[in-house]
């Protein structure tokens, strides 16, 4: 794979298309882990506070040691320089930080690395043109969090294997991505990006404590947003007002901001302020 990176939390390099993970890795027998997923645009990661601090939270939930978040930044930095000096056109990287309880056979392990690779097309397509969107019931109530925390509803893990089910379905539909919903009908978030709503200068989305990821995308761009003027809140919806809404968006630190234009077949309507919410998103990642 061309150009891609592939490196350990010491800055040593690795070959990305050999063999590296150990076959009994936690990670990949169990998706007993977490990651991160950041945007690398014009030599820099965008957002590595936030998401950093997300990893630390995530590894609390997990029980995994506490990252060492010094040397995160260090290895963010030398994968970005490492990337960025194998793009002589400069293009986008995707840069994933992955932290696993190591092997099975070695209790008490931990596995550690990054790897940043080409931005995907279908990222760009959704930035451009947007994304047709199709409602699923999650299969929980909006209290699940707070009664269970061993579900993990707030912590970023390697367990994706029910959101990539999810996408196929909607794929299979004629939809190109998801918006869960929970048992009680509140929309919850997409499989991976959070849901705003705008109307006017208003924006809103789900309230974390009914099980979601904490987007740091949705987080940076609701404390620019509030610096500029705009009302900013958290309460629970449902899609009647995402339908009543000047405009939905799925937001997220490599995508950014893909504007929902339908919703269940539902045509969304096209609002005038729609590069005004690009150009916060845009903006609001370059914030650290």
């Amino acid at each position: 794979m061309t150009n891609s990176v592939l490196m350990t939390l010491d800055g040593t390099a690795h070959d990305f298309d050999a063999p590296f993970l150990a076959a009994d890795d936690l990670a990949a027998v169990r998706g007993d882990g977490i990651f991160e997923t950041l945007l690398v645009r014009a030599g820099r990661a965008q957002g590595v506070r936030l998401h950093l601090e997300r990893l630390v939270n995530s590894a609390h939930a997990l029980g995994l040691p506490e990252p060492d978040v010094d040397q995160w930044s260090s290895a963010i930095e030398a994968a970005v320089k490492t990337w960025d000096d194998g793009q002589p056109n400069g293009a986008e990287g995707l840069l994933r930080l992955v932290y696993s309880r190591g092997r099975e056979s070695e209790p008490g392990s931990t596995t550690a690395y990054l790897t940043v690779t080409a931005v995907p097309d279908r990222v760009m397509q959704a930035r451009s043109e947007g994304v047709s969107v199709v409602t699923l019931e999650r299969g929980f109530s909006v209290d699940l969090a707070e009664k269970a925390p061993w579900q993990l509803l707030g912590a970023k893990t390697l367990s994706y294997a029910t959101n990539m089910a999810a996408l196929r379905h909607a794929a299979e539909q004629g939809f190109d991505d998801v918006i869960f919903l929970s048992s009680e009908g509140a929309v919850l978030e997409g499989p991976r990006s959070t849901v705003i709503a705008v109307t006017g200068k208003a924006l809103v989305t789900p309230p974390t404590e009914i099980g979601i990821l904490p987007g740091t995308t949705a987080r940076a761009v609701f404390e620019l947003a509030a610096q500029e003027g705009w009302s900013t809140s958290t309460r629970v919806l449902r899609p009647a007002d995402l339908i009543a809404a000047d405009s939905v968006w799925m937001v997220s630190s490599v995508t950014l901001a893909a504007r929902v234009t339908a919703l269940n077949r539902y045509v969304m309507p096209v609002s005038a302020a729609n590069d005004e919410f690009v150009d916060l998103v845009d903006r609001a990642v370059c914030v650290d």
